[in-house]
């Protein structure tokens, strides 16, 4: 059983990454809006017993057809103040925003080439820097929210096929600005290669 791009387990990534029609990721318990889907009291428990979550969501976005490199989708219209925090799955290169345990936003990502793999675990957002650059790739990382001490982060980039990351998480830029705003220092980030 799958919930929505915090676990789109089951993508085929040959050449471009796809994030499932909505409908078959979870069973329905009732269409919270035209954009939003409910999450099932048994799809949730799944879930959790599967290891893909390690807290409750509500609702997720529904994502019709299949996302491609650079695309994401941001809606957090109805959705309460509260808690946010972020999963990122390396295997189907989705990472996915919760607030209140709904989901705000999903988008296909880049991550870290063999020689410098991005990182897995539970990471708290150590730093937020809007216009930084890195001085060891002296390249520009825009939006950024600082994972590890030694500069592992989330950051807008040039999403497309063929492109990897220096162990970062690489996002659209547009999605990175609204992540920017949503995201706060301490919230937690966590990083599988569930799939």
């Amino acid at each position: 059983m799958l919930i929505g791009g915090a676990a789109a387990a089951g993508l085929s990534f040959a050449k471009h990454p796809q994030h499932e029609n909505a409908a078959m990721r979870v069973a329905i318990a009732t269409p919270a809006s035209p954009n939003r889907i409910a999450v099932s009291a048994t799809s949730l428990r799944q879930a959790y017993a599967a290891g893909m979550i390690d807290r409750p969501i509500k609702t997720i976005l529904n994502v019709p057809g299949r996302m491609s490199y650079g695309d994401f989708r941001w809606d957090d219209k109805g959705v309460p103040a509260g808690p946010v925090w972020i999963r990122v799955d390396l295997k189907s290169q989705i990472l996915s925003v919760f607030r209140s345990g709904d989901e705000i936003g999903t988008a296909v990502i880049l991550y870290g080439a063999d020689g410098v793999p991005t990182p897995t675990g539970k990471f708290p957002i150590l730093a937020k820097m809007k216009e930084h650059r890195s001085a060891t790739y002296d390249a520009p990382m825009p939006y950024t929210l600082r994972l590890t001490a030694d500069g592992v982060s989330i950051h807008a980039n040039n999403v497309r096929w063929g492109y990897a990351t220096h162990g970062c998480i690489g996002v659209p830029a547009a999605f990175a600005a609204k992540l920017f705003e949503a995201a706060s220092v301490g919230d937690e980030v966590s990083i599988t290669r569930a799939g």
